[in-house]
């Protein structure tokens, strides 16, 4: 490849659609006909419903149906436990969580329904909820996702020791936040479903739905071009999608049904909250002899949620006794589901403030420390990392920081009356990549069309992916024009995971490989200087196939117009590599350090500068890379900082549900946030990629909550830190 195309900083192609509001989200979406569905939810946490009155809302003007589980159709289970979707909405009269969807009203106006949904009344036996991760009641299930395990006798190397650090933290539940309410339009036309939803995954929710609905796949059609925001919480479909289409089915009109705030906290997931305990045991020159790391995370009665926390710690530093241990509670709260960096980001604080402990007792540079036990293969497995760049990421982080000026003792460093803190953490997050399909097409114009089922969650997947195409076509960026976020275009997997560049720009490399042999297979003709050359012989360039022997070639418009035709095209997929060979995938990597100002008198801890350097393989366009990590690490400010979702414990009501009540770092709590980029392009994927939009958030809670023991000599092991934790 030539490098004029990728890893430079160009503005998103999407911006002037999305500035110009002609960006179409789902509550843009309008029908003829269009009528309003609004939820009702429950008011207690546990329980079941006694009695259901619906009267008077039915009786209200412009009221077409209210459904309830009495009336509500028999909606089916996920097929199996890796589903995306959560169990049935309206499924019984059991209550199991505060906020649970009761009754669905379906009106004319929006207003309507509104007001008739206040009419719907509810009877409830109400029973004492379990709302507590630390509740004597409740139900624990233990190694769920199938991940835990490890290498050695850690018990054993732990008695042994010299050195030895125990501490348990905790974090809190966040909740996703988006700026956009979720929303559904959904609309029937004959046994045919089209439906306009805030999901992350076009092909994964119209197999959801189908499910649920028993319907055919093709009998659904998903759209999503453009999301105001997720954060993983249109990774699953959930229970007010599904309702969007059954009323709409129901009432024989399109629907829309827009979540309010209060309801985003209940409906779309949260990260769960954790207890982590930590154990580390070393020797006195600072080699890690074991890991134990074991997390408590909360989880709803009935549903499901993927999120290994401790499994981080398999992979993080060399040692030869590791063990690993998650175990999920059962809870009367809300599902939990993806928030950006799950799992990764509970449990990568843990572990990393546990190394600062141990730093501190040991009496040396926690930089040190990790260099001194960075891992040279995967500690548990022994497999090769694929590319594993973190010691330069160390290297670049601390020059870039001025990590050297640091005085090591707590407490001595100020500026007046503010204490100045200095922390750092590593971070890595696992890899990942799902099966993709995409189809590239050349037009007799010159221009290309490139085509997939994923959408982009905001990250700038549009433009890497022009960028991408453009590059392996030979055409200028403007030449292409990319369509993503329709479920019946070829299938690809959801937005989330630090997955899908990897995924979708296999599949474009792939594409593009057999559409350039769909040519040379095209021109037979002895005219062409391209007849009979291989697919190895030739590179694209300025709009022309050329030899790579002697530069002769044609343009892709003088091979269409001579064989009649008016495009050519061709589909590629990408599939997930194997983790069992001698090397092993990696993710990406990044070393974060942070310096806080903590007032000595009131508490009040304001970041004043962060760094990161990070490991994200080859970057394809620069300027969205570090935007994708800027935006991980305000988040990161926000949950070591402010963020919590807090559940009345006998109550299991959620008590901030309110961008009033639930803190979000705004302008003001952001610093200067410094981004370098560092590392190889990666050989897993043709095109070097390592994705990096997860990485943003692991890592900073933890160097934030170090800098704060640094700064103040007071060690907080829980999230978010508050100011009376400092005073």
């Amino acid at each position: 490849m030539t490098p004029t195309q990728l890893g430079e900083g160009i503005d998103r192609v999407d911006a002037r659609v999305k500035t110009g509001g002609r960006a179409e989200y789902a509550t843009d979406a309008a029908y003829p006909g269009l009528v309003h569905a609004v939820l009702v939810q429950s008011k207690i946490a546990a329980g079941r419903i006694a009695a259901l009155d619906t009267a008077a809302a039915e009786a209200a003007p412009g009221v077409l149906a209210v459904i309830g589980h009495e009336n509500a159709p028999v909606l089916h289970e996920a097929p199996d436990r890796a589903s995306s979707l959560p169990p049935p909405p309206l499924r019984d009269d059991r209550i199991r969580y505060h906020g649970q969807t009761v009754a669905v009203v379906v009106a004319d106006t929006f207003e309507q329904a509104t007001e008739a949904a206040r009419l719907v009344r509810v009877t409830y036996a109400a029973d004492p909820p379990v709302a507590d991760l630390d509740h004597p009641d409740a139900e624990h299930d233990h190694d769920p996702f199938g991940t835990d395990g490890g290498t050695g006798d850690v018990d054993k190397a732990l008695e042994a020791a010299p050195v030895r650090v125990e501490r348990t933290y905790r974090t809190a539940a966040n909740t996703n936040n988006p700026m956009g309410p979720f929303a559904t339009v959904a609309c029937w036309e004959g046994d045919h479903l089209t439906v306009h939803d805030c999901t992350q995954g076009p092909s994964r929710t119209r197999a959801d739905l189908a499910a649920a609905l028993g319907v055919p796949p093709e009998a659904v059609r998903v759209l999503a071009p453009y999301l105001g925001g997720g954060f993983g919480a249109g990774l699953r479909t959930w229970g007010h999608t599904v309702l969007a289409a059954v009323a709409a089915r129901q009432v024989g009109r399109p629907v829309k049904l827009v979540l309010t705030r209060k309801q985003m906290f209940t409906s779309v997931g949260h990260r769960p909250d954790t207890r982590q305990t930590v154990r580390i045991g070393a020797t006195r020159d600072g080699r890690i002899t074991a890991i134990d790391h074991r997390a408590w995370q909360s989880l709803s009665m009935t549903d499901i949620n993927y999120e290994p926390v401790s499994h981080t710690s398999q992979s993080s530093y060399a040692s030869p006794n590791i063990t690993t241990r998650d175990v999920q509670v059962r809870l009367n709260v809300p599902a939990p589901g993806s928030m950006r960096a799950p799992g990764d980001a509970q449990g990568n604080y843990a572990l990393e403030c546990a190394l600062d402990e141990l730093a501190h007792e040991l009496g040396m540079d926690p930089l040190e420390l990790r260099l001194r036990n960075y891992a040279d293969e995967h500690p548990v497995t022994g497999q090769q990392w694929s590319c594993n760049d973190l010691r330069a990421c160390y290297e670049t982080g601390a020059e870039t920081f001025g990590w050297a000026r640091r005085d090591p003792e707590p407490r001595s460093m100020r500026r007046g009356r503010t204490l100045v803190g200095y922390g750092m953490a590593g971070t890595s997050f696992f890899f990942y990549q799902a099966d993709c399909a995409a189809r590239v097409t050349v037009r007799a114009d010159g221009g290309a069309v490139v085509e997939s089922a994923g959408m982009d969650l905001g990250t700038g997947t549009y433009t890497v992916m022009t960028q991408l195409a453009a590059e392996l076509l030979g055409l200028p960026v403007e030449g292409v024009r990319m369509v993503m976020g329709d479920s019946s275009l070829p299938a690809a997997p959801s937005a989330g995971g630090s997955g899908l560049t990897g995924a979708m720009g296999t599949a474009i490399h792939t594409a593009s490989r057999h559409l350039l042999q769909s040519f040379l297979d095209l021109v037979r003709d002895d005219a062409s200087p391209l007849r009979g050359v291989a697919l190895d012989g030739v590179r694209a360039e300025g709009g022309r196939i050329v030899r790579t022997d002697d530069g002769r070639g044609e343009a892709y418009t003088a091979i269409l117009a001579r064989h009649g035709r008016d495009a050519l095209s061709a589909e590629g997929s990408a599939e997930s590599p194997g983790q069992d060979g001698a090397v092993v995938p990696t993710g990406p990597y990044a070393a974060k350090f942070a310096e806080v100002h903590v007032d000595q008198d009131l508490g009040v801890i304001r970041v004043a500068r962060l760094v990161t350097a990070a490991h994200c393989g080859r970057i394809l366009n620069e300027k969205t890379a570090r935007s994708q990590l800027v935006g991980g690490t305000v988040g990161g400010i926000g949950m070591a900082l402010l963020e919590e979702t807090v559940t009345e414990p006998h109550t299991g009501r959620i008590a901030n549900p309110t961008l009033g009540d639930y803190l979000v770092a705004v302008n003001a709590d952001i610093p200067r946030l410094d981004v370098r980029f560092v590392g190889r392009p990666d050989p897993t994927t043709p095109n070097g990629t390592k994705g990096c939009g997860e990485l943003g958030i692991p890592g900073t809670p933890a160097a934030i909550a170090n800098a704060v023991f640094h700064a103040t000599g007071v060690r907080v092991r829980r999230l978010p830190i508050r100011i009376e934790d400092v005073l």
